[in-house]
Protein backbone atom coordinates (compact mmCIF):
# COMPACT_ATOMS: atom_id res chain seq x y z
CA UNK A 1 0.00 0.00 0.00
CA UNK A 2 1.24 3.71 -0.91
CA UNK A 3 0.75 6.37 0.59
CA UNK A 4 -0.99 8.06 -2.07
CA UNK A 5 -3.15 5.54 -2.42
CA UNK A 6 -5.34 6.63 0.41
CA UNK A 7 -3.81 10.16 1.01
CA UNK A 8 -6.26 13.09 -0.73
CA UNK A 9 -4.24 15.21 -2.83
CA UNK A 10 -6.98 17.95 -2.65
CA UNK A 11 -7.43 17.52 0.54
CA UNK A 12 -4.00 18.06 1.55
CA UNK A 13 -3.13 21.10 3.69
CA UNK A 14 0.13 23.11 3.98
CA UNK A 15 -0.34 25.91 6.35
CA UNK A 16 -2.49 24.50 8.76
CA UNK A 17 -4.64 27.44 10.81
CA UNK A 18 -5.13 25.62 14.18
CA UNK A 19 -3.29 25.69 17.34
CA UNK A 20 -4.77 23.53 19.24
CA UNK A 21 -5.77 19.25 19.02
CA UNK A 22 -9.31 19.79 18.61
CA UNK A 23 -9.15 23.14 15.78
CA UNK A 24 -6.25 21.02 13.61
CA UNK A 25 -8.35 18.00 13.65
CA UNK A 26 -12.06 19.94 12.63
CA UNK A 27 -9.91 22.46 10.10
CA UNK A 28 -8.72 18.72 8.25
CA UNK A 29 -11.58 16.87 8.21
CA UNK A 30 -13.21 20.07 6.86
CA UNK A 31 -10.77 19.45 4.30
CA UNK A 32 -11.49 16.27 3.58
CA UNK A 33 -15.35 17.75 3.22
CA UNK A 34 -14.50 20.11 0.87
CA UNK A 35 -12.13 17.75 -1.30
CA UNK A 36 -15.14 15.75 -1.46
CA UNK A 37 -13.53 12.83 0.31
CA UNK A 38 -16.38 12.72 3.09
CA UNK A 39 -19.97 13.84 3.29
CA UNK A 40 -20.50 17.09 4.53
CA UNK A 41 -23.38 16.02 6.54
CA UNK A 42 -20.45 13.49 8.60
CA UNK A 43 -18.20 16.44 9.16
CA UNK A 44 -19.05 16.35 13.03
CA UNK A 45 -19.23 12.47 13.36
CA UNK A 46 -16.07 12.12 12.10
CA UNK A 47 -14.52 15.06 13.82
CA UNK A 48 -15.92 13.63 17.27
CA UNK A 49 -14.85 10.13 16.58
CA UNK A 50 -11.24 10.93 15.57
CA UNK A 51 -11.31 13.15 19.13
CA UNK A 52 -13.05 10.26 21.08
CA UNK A 53 -10.17 8.37 19.72
CA UNK A 54 -7.33 10.55 20.91
CA UNK A 55 -9.11 10.58 24.86
CA UNK A 56 -7.76 7.07 24.52
CA UNK A 57 -4.37 8.16 24.16
CA UNK A 58 -3.03 10.69 21.86
CA UNK A 59 -1.45 10.09 18.44
CA UNK A 60 1.00 13.10 18.83
CA UNK A 61 3.74 10.15 18.17
CA UNK A 62 6.61 12.67 19.11
CA UNK A 63 9.36 14.39 16.94
CA UNK A 64 6.59 17.11 15.71
CA UNK A 65 4.16 14.37 14.43
CA UNK A 66 0.60 13.10 14.69
CA UNK A 67 -1.40 10.35 13.18
CA UNK A 68 -5.35 11.29 14.60
CA UNK A 69 -6.72 8.14 12.79
CA UNK A 70 -10.42 6.39 13.57
CA UNK A 71 -12.60 3.92 12.12
CA UNK A 72 -15.90 5.58 10.85
CA UNK A 73 -19.00 3.82 9.40
CA UNK A 74 -19.97 6.60 6.76
CA UNK A 75 -16.70 6.16 4.50
CA UNK A 76 -16.74 2.80 2.53
CA UNK A 77 -12.83 3.19 1.89
CA UNK A 78 -9.71 4.13 3.40
CA UNK A 79 -8.96 8.18 3.54
CA UNK A 80 -6.22 10.39 4.56
CA UNK A 81 -4.35 13.05 4.21
CA UNK A 82 -1.58 15.33 5.17
CA UNK A 83 -1.23 18.47 7.02
CA UNK A 84 1.56 20.58 7.98
CA UNK A 85 1.39 23.69 10.52
CA UNK A 86 3.96 25.72 10.38
CA UNK A 87 3.63 27.54 14.25
CA UNK A 88 3.14 23.98 15.68
CA UNK A 89 -0.26 22.31 17.09
CA UNK A 90 -0.28 21.63 20.78
CA UNK A 91 -1.10 18.02 20.57
CA UNK A 92 -0.37 16.46 24.17
CA UNK A 93 2.00 14.53 21.89
CA UNK A 94 4.03 12.04 24.25
CA UNK A 95 7.64 14.06 24.14
CA UNK A 96 4.99 17.41 24.97
CA UNK A 97 6.38 19.24 21.42
CA UNK A 98 4.14 20.81 19.58
CA UNK A 99 3.52 18.68 16.10
CA UNK A 100 4.07 20.57 12.64
CA UNK A 101 3.43 17.21 10.56
CA UNK A 102 -0.48 15.48 10.94
CA UNK A 103 -1.77 12.56 8.66
CA UNK A 104 -5.06 12.30 9.60
CA UNK A 105 -6.84 8.45 8.67
CA UNK A 106 -10.32 7.54 8.61
CA UNK A 107 -11.29 3.74 7.35
CA UNK A 108 -14.18 1.53 7.33
CA UNK A 109 -14.87 -0.27 10.51
CA UNK A 110 -15.15 -3.57 8.52
CA UNK A 111 -11.73 -3.15 6.54
CA UNK A 112 -9.46 -3.50 9.75
CA UNK A 113 -6.35 -4.71 7.77
CA UNK A 114 -6.05 -1.75 5.25
CA UNK A 115 -6.07 0.80 8.38
CA UNK A 116 -3.40 -1.19 9.87
CA UNK A 117 -1.06 -1.34 6.77
CA UNK A 118 -1.52 2.38 6.08
CA UNK A 119 -1.23 3.29 9.68
CA UNK A 120 2.16 1.00 9.54
CA UNK A 121 3.55 2.28 6.12
CA UNK A 122 2.86 5.99 7.74
CA UNK A 123 4.84 5.25 10.41
CA UNK A 124 7.62 3.53 8.14
CA UNK A 125 8.02 6.72 6.56
CA UNK A 126 7.74 9.29 9.68
CA UNK A 127 10.87 7.06 10.94
CA UNK A 128 12.93 8.30 8.11
CA UNK A 129 14.43 11.73 9.12
CA UNK A 130 15.07 12.99 5.28
CA UNK A 131 11.46 12.36 4.88
CA UNK A 132 10.34 13.96 7.61
CA UNK A 133 12.73 17.11 6.98
CA UNK A 134 11.20 17.21 3.90
CA UNK A 135 7.68 16.99 4.24
CA UNK A 136 7.91 20.08 7.17
CA UNK A 137 10.09 22.03 3.85
CA UNK A 138 7.41 21.57 1.58
CA UNK A 139 5.49 25.39 0.70
CA UNK A 140 2.59 23.72 -2.00
CA UNK A 141 0.29 21.14 -2.42
CA UNK A 142 2.23 19.95 -5.32
CA UNK A 143 5.45 19.90 -3.53
CA UNK A 144 4.23 17.36 -0.97
CA UNK A 145 2.52 15.02 -3.22
CA UNK A 146 5.80 14.99 -5.06
CA UNK A 147 7.91 13.75 -1.85
CA UNK A 148 4.55 11.31 -1.44
CA UNK A 149 5.17 9.65 -4.78
CA UNK A 150 8.88 9.46 -4.86
CA UNK A 151 9.10 7.92 -1.56
CA UNK A 152 5.53 5.45 -2.41
CA UNK A 153 8.46 4.96 -5.43
CA UNK A 154 11.64 4.21 -3.50
CA UNK A 155 9.42 2.13 -0.83
CA UNK A 156 8.46 -0.35 -4.02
Amino acid sequence: MKLLDFVSREAILVDLDAAGKEEAIREIVAALCQAGRLNVADQESVSRAILNREQLGSTGIGQGVAVPHTRHPTVDRLVGTVALSRGGVEFAALDNEPVYILFLLISPPNQPGDHLRALENISRHLKDERFVSFLRQAKTRENVVELLEEYDQSAS
